[in-house]
């Protein structure tokens, strides 16, 4: 909320994002912090992993590999996991794009997550001492009618046996 009572254009915690002040010939420039970083080809995976925030990090892909496909890229995961179909669009993206993806866990790389994790570059695979990963078998939940249970579960079974 504003001092005027009007709701706010911009999610609280974006209020949180510092500032970095960056001199160039032209004199100062701002950027939030993740813009900065992004220029050096960080991005972070936090959170859900759901569909808005698998979009945001296709597309940053995507960018850097337009901008330069020869340099790696760094993936920084700090997931519970979420979503499967929003977690395979980056991974496919992972696999896709002509540079290296490094992944790096901090705090806790768990179910999607993990996986994505998993998806970096061989050799390029991180661990930071405090973090934590967490691996377990698909899960679906999914009610309705028997037979659309049962196409559920197969397609779930088709998910499993591909990442196996």
């Amino acid at each position: 909320m504003s001092y005027s009572g009007e709701r706010d254009n911009f999610a609280p915690h974006m209020a949180l994002v510092p500032m970095v002040i960056e001199q160039t010939s032209r004199g100062e420039r701002s950027f939030d912090i993740y813009s900065r970083l992004l220029k050096e080809r960080v991005i972070f995976l936090t959170g859900q992993v759901e569909d808005h925030m698998a979009n945001l990090i296709v597309a940053q892909m995507l960018f850097l590999e337009a901008e330069n496909p020869e340099k790696d890229i760094y993936l920084y995961i700090n997931s519970p996991g979420g979503v499967i179909t929003a977690g395979m669009s980056i991974y496919d993206t992972m696999q896709f794009i002509k540079p290296d993806v490094s992944t790096i866990c901090m705090g806790q790389a768990a179910s999607m997550g993990a996986f994505l994790l998993t998806a970096g570059a061989k050799g390029k695979r991180f661990c930071l001492p405090n973090s934590r990963v967490m691996i377990h078998q698909p899960l679906g939940g999914y009610q309705g009618q028997a037979t659309d249970i049962e196409i559920h579960a197969r397609e779930i079974l088709k998910v499993k046996g591909r990442n196996e």
